[in-house]
This record gives C-alpha cells, structure tokens and sequence, in this order.
C-alpha cells in the first residue's frame, strides 16, 4: 500500500517541502507516502474562479493511480480526532489498496472531485493555506502510523 498526496501547485516556499519531506522520510517502507504536485493551470484575467476549480480538477481525477482509494482534504468533509484517524489508517492498510489524497489549489475542490472522492475529509472547521495542509496531513498521517506501532512519538 502506498500513500499518495496529490496536490495543485508546485512553486511552494522552502519550508513546505521541508516539514512534508520531513514526515515522509519518517513513514516505514511498507507504507511509503509520496507527494505529487502538479501544476496550476494557467490562468487568465478572463479566467473565472469555477473554470479554474474545473481545470484544476480534472488535473487531480487524471493524477489518481489506478484502483485507490479516493481521500479529498475539503472543507465540507468529515472532522476525525486522532484516534479516528489511526481507525481510518488501519482499515485503509487492511484493504491493501493504495490511497490518494487530494489536495486542491486555493480556490477549493471541484464537484467532480468531492463527487469521486470514497471520503470527504476536513482537518478543521478553520480555513488553511492548500500548501500548510501538505505538511499537516503528512504529519497526521505519520502520528496515525506511530499509534498503530506503538512508537514513542505520540505521547498523549
């Protein structure tokens, strides 16, 4: 199983790349989390926001590998505590499929996407920068992962 971040934008500051890549490295091999960030479309004055949120995605729909399990990261979803994680993570582990999770650009998710989507999940009723919620869910995941293990880096 692998876990596959999918994100819109790829010109992100220093410190994003760092805290992800931090977590990554962190995640053991049997469950490797990787990110792919893709590229904003380009975007014109007479762009309006909805075609944007179209183009941006049918970029993430054509990104989802094969088979996986669908997590879009969304405003709208589904508020989980820690423990609702790790339940979510070993069941996500057990089914032995990979899964993506889906990370829009700043102007949301698209319907098509919540609507292909197997969860709807909200990290918080608080609005993020899309390139924080790399690092926050890359760290959730890890602690999730940490639980499951009985490793020592959650110390609730």
């Amino acid at each position: 199983m692998r876990l596959h971040l999918l994100a819109i934008g790829q010109r992100m500051p220093g410190w994003v790349a760092t805290g992800f890549d931090e977590y990554a490295a962190r995640m053991p091999r049997e469950l490797p989390m990787a990110l792919r960030a893709l590229p904003s479309p380009a975007r014109s004055r007479a762009m309006d926001t909805a075609t944007l949120r179209r183009l941006e995605g049918q970029a993430l729909l054509a990104a989802i590998p094969e088979q996986a399990l669908v997590v879009a990261l969304d405003e709208r979803g589904r508020e989980v505590d820690t423990q609702g994680l790790v339940d979510r993570l070993a069941g996500w582990q057990q089914s032995g499929r990979d899964v993506a999770l889906v990370i829009g650009g700043a102007a949301g998710l698209d319907d098509a996407v919540r609507a292909r989507a197997d969860w709807l999940w909200s990290l918080s009723p608080l609005t993020f920068p899309h390139m924080l919620v790399r690092v926050l869910v890359a760290e959730q995941l890890y602690r999730a992962w940490s639980l499951l293990n009985n490793h020592p880096y959650h110390r609730a």
